[in-house]
């Protein structure tokens, strides 16, 4: 049976794990993502993508030019630890600015849940496994938002000076 102390700082690792991979979307940081993954890591994403890792992260580097925006913001984060692995449930609220097809954009709006498994590996907590569940998803047409950011001139690239911020 694993401290006390030793639970609390894995839950903590794990949470920011969470929170890194919507930093990695948002910001469109590839290898960010990449990193927080193990060599083996299955990712199934629904009917977007399900299979091994570096095969979702292709699929990440293919679609994510086209977001013009997004905001993966996490809310619920149950995590259970047992020794160097741990499951736990991610609530998440996901919006995009996306094409619609037809030379306008669109809000993309997703209540996701994220089931994961992970996994420490060379010290460090990394996703084993994502399932992810789509528990609504709303799509509505979006005003013109003006020319579309460019995520690596993020101003926490400029202003935020640790590590755990830079562009991987």
């Amino acid at each position: 049976m694993m401290d006390l102390l030793a639970e609390l700082v894995a839950k903590e690792e794990i949470r920011q794990l969470a929170l890194l991979y919507s930093r990695g979307v948002d910001r469109k940081d590839i290898a960010l993502l990449r990193s927080l993954y193990t060599i083996d890591a299955i990712d199934n994403h629904g009917p977007y993508y399900n299979g091994p890792v570096e095969g979702y992260i292709a699929f990440l580097e293919a679609s994510l030019p086209h977001m013009h925006i997004g905001s993966h913001c996490v809310c619920n984060h149950l995590v259970h630890v047992d020794g160097d692995e741990a499951e736990g449930e991610v609530y998440a609220i996901a919006w995009h600015l996306i094409p619609d097809g037809k030379g306008g954009l669109q809000h993309d709006i997703q209540s996701v849940r994220y089931v994961d498994r992970y996994r420490r590996a060379d010290g460090q907590w990394r996703f084993a496994r994502r399932d992810v569940t789509f528990d609504l998803k709303l799509l509505q047409p979006a005003a013109d938002h003006g020319a579309k950011p460019d995520p690596t001139r993020d101003v926490s690239y400029a202003m935020l000076r640790s590590a755990l911020f830079a562009r991987h």
